[in-house]
């Protein structure tokens, strides 16, 4: 399964998050998912709020859904309005 695939409103991406990392990054893959670094820890649900953030600033979507793994390591987010082509092409992850 791609890291990025289609969705309605855009795309889905799958994402491993390491957080509590020395500064933020996208570090390529992790097996089927894109591997992020996160400065942020994940108490309170900062690392989630500092991923979203990574992700609408390196994509310019309209927003970022966090759409599943919460508590997770692995999760699912929802680019809105940005097609699975132009994702891989602005988060540099290559193809899985």
């Amino acid at each position: 399964m791609p890291w990025i695939q289609s969705h309605p409103e855009g795309s889905t991406v799958t994402v491993w998050a390491v957080p509590g990392a020395s500064r933020t990054e996208i570090r390529g893959l992790h097996d089927d998912a894109l591997r992020i670094r996160l400065a942020a820890p994940a108490a309170n649900g900062k690392a989630n709020k500092e991923l979203r953030r990574l992700l609408k600033a390196r994509t310019g979507a309209r927003g970022v859904i966090l759409l599943a793994g919460a508590t997770s390591r692995k999760k699912t987010l929802l680019l809105l309005n940005i097609g699975p082509e132009q994702g891989r092409k602005l988060l540099g992850g290559g193809d899985a």
